[in-house]
Order: structure tokens, then sequence, then C-alpha cells
């Protein structure tokens, strides 16, 4: 509907040494998206925020300041400061449950050991809200999932964050205009 504001934010972790790591997709996402259409991020509280509008609808890009698993602090501020209502929320985030470039779009679910979402479910008291996660791969030894997550994307993967970027913005742009079961079956099956 026209007017409506939305909320995407994209997880991440501040600081240039977790640029490109694998835990940093969604900031990645983000910022392909900013470099896309010209939006720019500007630093406030909680994280840095980017603007844009698409045929009357104001979507808010988020990329929260506060470490990954503190993502809920900065999601619940905005979405009550903005405001924006949880169902215009989607999250944007990694999984190693999934191979690398594998993209999964849900309407809701459980943080599935994701700490940045598991945080935004407890402050925001809800599962309830779309999420993209981004498949990193789970090619490390028992006990060694931090030390991957924080590691850092080869040249060949980075080279696919611009495409896995536009199939996700094209996906969150179907969601605001057509609805979350026709942009699950997009994003989705991209990835089979």
């Amino acid at each position: 509907m026209p007017g409506e504001s939305y909320l995407v934010a994209g997880l991440g972790n501040i600081g240039s040494e977790y640029a490109d790591t694998r835990h940093n997709m969604g900031f990645m996402v983000l910022d392909a998206w900013a470099q896309a259409s010209n939006i720019v991020f500007e630093t406030r509280r909680y994280g840095d925020l980017g603007v844009t509008t698409i045929k009357g609808r104001t979507i808010y890009l988020l990329k929260p300041s506060t470490y990954m698993n503190l993502s809920g602090n900065a999601v619940r501020y905005w979405l009550q400061k903005l405001p924006v209502p949880i169902e215009n929320l989607l999250v944007i985030c990694d999984d190693i449950n999934l191979p690398f470039g594998t993209l999964r779009m849900r309407r809701k679910g459980s943080d599935g050991g994701h700490n940045g979402l598991k945080n935004i479910n407890e402050m925001t008291g809800t599962q309830d809200y779309v999420r993209i996660r981004i498949g990193v791969g789970h090619e490390f030894e028992k006990g060694a999932q931090i030390d991957f997550v924080l590691g850092r994307l080869d040249e060949e993967q980075k080279a696919l964050i611009p495409k896995l970027s536009e199939t996700i913005v094209s996906g969150i742009q179907e969601w605001i205009f057509c609805g979350i079961d026709r942009a699950m079956n997009s994003v989705n099956a991209k990835n089979q």
C-alpha cells in the first residue's frame, strides 16, 4: 500500500577487521544495494541508516552497529522510532546450514542457532518477521564455527556478492509489491 514504510536490516559486525567475513553477508548486500541505487548511509543511533523510496513506499536500510549478538537492540529501536510495523521488517543474515550462495526467504521462523536472529526475536518478542538467509557453507571442524563465520570470503565468493545482492533486492521488492508467497517462490527457486 502506498505510503507504507519498511525496515530491511542487514546483519554483520562493525569494524574493518570484520569486512568481507561470512558473518557480514547482510552488510554486504545492503552496501551493494546502496551502491547500485545511490543510497547514502548516515551514522545514527544503533547503526547506519539509509533510505530509498520506490513507488510511494519508503524502505529503510539498517546496518546495526551493535555487533551481531545484540542486533535486536538496533532493530527494536528503529522499528519503534520510524515507526515500522513488525510485519514490514525483513532481516538479511548468513546461514552456515546452507551451501555457499544458497538463498532462503521465509515469512517467519526460529533463529536456527543464529545469534543475531536470536537477539532480534528476544528484543521484539516475536519471530514473525521476514528473513532472507544467505548460505555461507559449513566447511569447518567441530568447535571451529566462530573462526569460520568470522573468516573472510575468498575472491571467487566475493565475486558472487553482486549477483546474490541483485536477487535479494529483487526479492525484497517483490515482497513489498506482490506479497511474501510470490517473493519466496522467486528467491528460493533461483537457488535450487
